[in-house]
Protein backbone atom coordinates (compact mmCIF):
# COMPACT_ATOMS: atom_id res chain seq x y z
CA UNK A 1 0.00 0.00 0.00
CA UNK A 2 2.97 2.34 0.39
CA UNK A 3 3.14 2.68 -3.39
CA UNK A 4 -0.33 4.23 -3.56
CA UNK A 5 0.62 6.83 -0.95
CA UNK A 6 3.72 7.72 -2.97
CA UNK A 7 1.59 8.09 -6.09
CA UNK A 8 -0.79 10.42 -4.25
CA UNK A 9 2.06 12.74 -3.24
CA UNK A 10 3.36 13.17 -6.80
CA UNK A 11 2.05 16.36 -8.37
CA UNK A 12 -0.49 15.70 -11.09
CA UNK A 13 0.84 17.09 -14.38
CA UNK A 14 -2.60 18.44 -15.25
CA UNK A 15 -2.86 20.31 -11.93
CA UNK A 16 0.61 21.90 -11.75
CA UNK A 17 0.30 25.63 -12.53
CA UNK A 18 2.37 26.63 -15.56
CA UNK A 19 3.25 29.99 -17.08
CA UNK A 20 2.00 30.53 -20.65
CA UNK A 21 4.25 32.08 -23.31
CA UNK A 22 3.44 35.58 -24.58
CA UNK A 23 1.63 34.11 -27.61
CA UNK A 24 -0.45 31.71 -25.53
CA UNK A 25 -1.15 34.40 -22.89
CA UNK A 26 -2.96 36.38 -25.61
CA UNK A 27 -5.61 33.63 -25.52
CA UNK A 28 -5.60 32.26 -21.95
CA UNK A 29 -4.24 35.20 -19.94
CA UNK A 30 -0.81 35.70 -18.37
CA UNK A 31 -1.58 34.05 -15.00
CA UNK A 32 -0.15 30.63 -14.13
CA UNK A 33 -2.70 27.94 -14.96
CA UNK A 34 -2.85 24.15 -14.75
CA UNK A 35 -2.46 22.44 -18.13
CA UNK A 36 -6.08 21.22 -18.03
CA UNK A 37 -7.37 24.77 -17.64
CA UNK A 38 -5.15 26.00 -20.47
CA UNK A 39 -6.58 23.36 -22.81
CA UNK A 40 -10.11 24.24 -21.70
CA UNK A 41 -9.57 27.97 -22.32
CA UNK A 42 -8.04 27.31 -25.74
CA UNK A 43 -11.09 25.18 -26.64
CA UNK A 44 -13.39 27.97 -25.42
CA UNK A 45 -11.49 30.37 -27.72
CA UNK A 46 -11.68 27.95 -30.67
CA UNK A 47 -15.43 27.48 -30.24
CA UNK A 48 -16.16 31.17 -29.62
CA UNK A 49 -14.34 32.12 -32.84
CA UNK A 50 -15.72 29.15 -34.84
CA UNK A 51 -12.24 27.86 -35.68
CA UNK A 52 -13.20 24.22 -36.19
CA UNK A 53 -13.36 22.92 -39.75
CA UNK A 54 -17.01 22.67 -40.87
CA UNK A 55 -16.58 19.19 -42.39
CA UNK A 56 -14.21 17.72 -39.78
CA UNK A 57 -14.60 19.15 -36.27
CA UNK A 58 -11.31 17.48 -35.24
CA UNK A 59 -9.43 20.00 -37.38
CA UNK A 60 -8.67 23.42 -35.90
CA UNK A 61 -8.20 26.31 -38.32
CA UNK A 62 -5.62 28.72 -36.92
CA UNK A 63 -6.37 32.43 -36.80
CA UNK A 64 -3.83 35.19 -36.14
CA UNK A 65 -3.52 34.34 -32.44
CA UNK A 66 -3.31 30.55 -32.84
CA UNK A 67 -0.92 30.48 -35.80
CA UNK A 68 2.21 31.38 -33.75
CA UNK A 69 1.27 28.70 -31.20
CA UNK A 70 0.85 26.11 -33.95
CA UNK A 71 4.32 26.85 -35.41
CA UNK A 72 2.83 28.84 -38.28
CA UNK A 73 0.56 26.03 -39.49
CA UNK A 74 -2.85 26.95 -40.91
CA UNK A 75 -4.54 23.81 -39.54
CA UNK A 76 -3.82 21.23 -36.86
CA UNK A 77 -5.86 18.33 -35.51
CA UNK A 78 -7.17 18.40 -31.97
CA UNK A 79 -4.77 15.53 -31.25
CA UNK A 80 -1.76 17.61 -32.34
CA UNK A 81 -2.89 20.69 -30.42
CA UNK A 82 -1.57 19.54 -27.03
CA UNK A 83 1.90 18.98 -28.51
CA UNK A 84 1.98 22.62 -29.63
CA UNK A 85 0.52 23.94 -26.37
CA UNK A 86 3.19 22.11 -24.38
CA UNK A 87 5.89 24.16 -26.15
CA UNK A 88 4.24 27.34 -24.83
CA UNK A 89 3.99 26.31 -21.16
CA UNK A 90 6.76 26.48 -18.55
Amino acid sequence: MADSKTAEKKPNALQTPLTPSKDLAAIVGADKLPRGQVVSKVWDYIKAHKLQDDKDKRVIVADGKLKPIFDGKDKVTMFEMNKYLAKHLK
